[in-house]
């Protein structure tokens, strides 16, 4: 890993006819109409966001819109993860086609993850499929959810149960939009970036370690963070594309994270997704421990790290009363990765050498978190 780094970043997400673009750099919105313009032909755009994120930019990117030619029409949905419904994904589609909006012109996702997934959502079933942009505003969105396709809602259920893989045309990475979050979303957004060191790079785990400060300071090694983190998951997309081997590695610490955040109800006062992810990656390193797997020092590391940078790294730190284990139980049989009703997890050898665990004992599971719960 380098200190120094150029002002923007490129990393090609090669899938084909469905290859894009991540661009990462400063200035990225007032940009976005061109580079937009460059790439695709339609000259019409939606832009969907949130109600925090569009008195921010949603101007900036209409007047760059605007600059290259595109009308552009756009919807501000509230804040938060109950935004991902299916009544604010009924708005999107409607948004889309009272627009007119074709198959040729673009559906631009101005937010963090919530508003990618749904939009993505949208784009992919309005008309069959139209143009779609991210540009994430989140750290957390800007190295995982804008990159690979999947889009979705909630139900209740659980996360991301309905939805499509949709890739994106393009997804530009503003760095400067990162420096009016609040410090609990920028630690969340981290989770994420630490975990690409955990799945396989544990040199890129250890450069972490070292320059965690220079990348929280917003500074020349945020942008290679982010860089690293969205080679890692392109090279894991190309791979595989939809989720049938080795992409369920991106996972690590998701299935216990997930069981978590159903927990509170998705009430993010209490718990966000990174927080989350952040205690389901220890909780994945301390139950590969239990097996034998891996050395408890790699899980004390990794802990150690997470809570270094203020994240919460046990079940003890999410505030207010969890749900009795029989209940997070039923949230992971309801995971994704669950097949034929055995369990899929995603352990660990040590740092930088996850695997997927396929058929864990439901015992196993549930014996350790009866450990880990608050209430033992």
């Amino acid at each position: 890993m380098t200190d120094i780094l150029s002002p923007s970043r490129s990393v090609h997400v090669p899938l084909g006819e469905r290859s894009y673009d991540i661009l990462i750099g400063t200035g990225l919105i007032a940009r976005a109409g061109a580079e937009i313009a460059a790439r695709l032909k339609g000259r019409k755009a939606a832009i969907i966001t949130d109600a925090n994120v569009g008195p921010l930019y949603l101007d900036a990117l209409t007047a760059s819109l605007a600059e290259a030619g595109i009308d552009s029409v756009s919807l501000t949905l509230p804040a938060g993860e109950k935004t991902k419904s299916f009544e604010h994904l009924i708005t999107a589609c409607d948004t889309l086609l009272d627009g007119r909006i074709e198959r040729n012109d673009a559906v631009i996702a101005l937010g963090g993850g919530v508003i990618g997934d749904l939009t993505g959502f949208a784009a992919g079933i309005v008309r069959r499929g139209v143009r779609f942009v991210q540009i994430p505003t989140s750290l957390l969105a800007q190295v995982d959810s804008s990159v690979g396709g999947k889009t979705g809602i909630n139900t209740r259920h659980g996360k991301n149960l309905i939805g499509v893989f949709y890739q994106p045309d393009l997804v530009l990475a503003d760095t400067d939009v990162l420096k009016t979050l609040s410090p609990r979303e920028f630690r969340a957004g981290y989770a994420e970036v630490a975990k690409y060191g955990l799945i396989d790079k544990p040199d890129f785990f250890a450069w972490l370690e070292a320059n965690w400060r220079n990348v929280f300071a917003h500074g020349s090694g945020l942008a290679e963070a982010i860089a690293v983190s969205c080679q890692a998951k392109s090279d894991v997309v190309a791979a595989d594309e939809r989720e049938n081997g080795q992409r369920a590695l991106l996972n690590l610490g998701h299935t216990f994270g997930r069981a978590l955040e159903a927990g509170p109800q998705y009430d993010s006062a209490r718990l966000v997704h990174g927080e989350a992810v952040s205690i389901g990656m220890v909780l994945a390193h301390q139950f590969s421990a239990r097996l034998n797997l891996a050395s408890p020092d790699d899980a004390a590391r990794v802990s150690a790290h997470l809570q270094a940078v203020g994240l919460p790294v046990s079940m003890r730190d999410i505030p207010g009363l969890l749900p009795p284990v029989e209940m997070l139980m039923d949230a992971i049989a309801q995971d994704k990765k669950v097949k034929g009703g055995k369990l899929t997890f995603i352990l660990t050898h040590g740092i930088g050498q996850s695997f997927v665990a396929d058929d864990v004992p439901a015992s196993e599971v549930f014996g350790f978190l009866t450990e880990k719960h608050p209430s033992a």
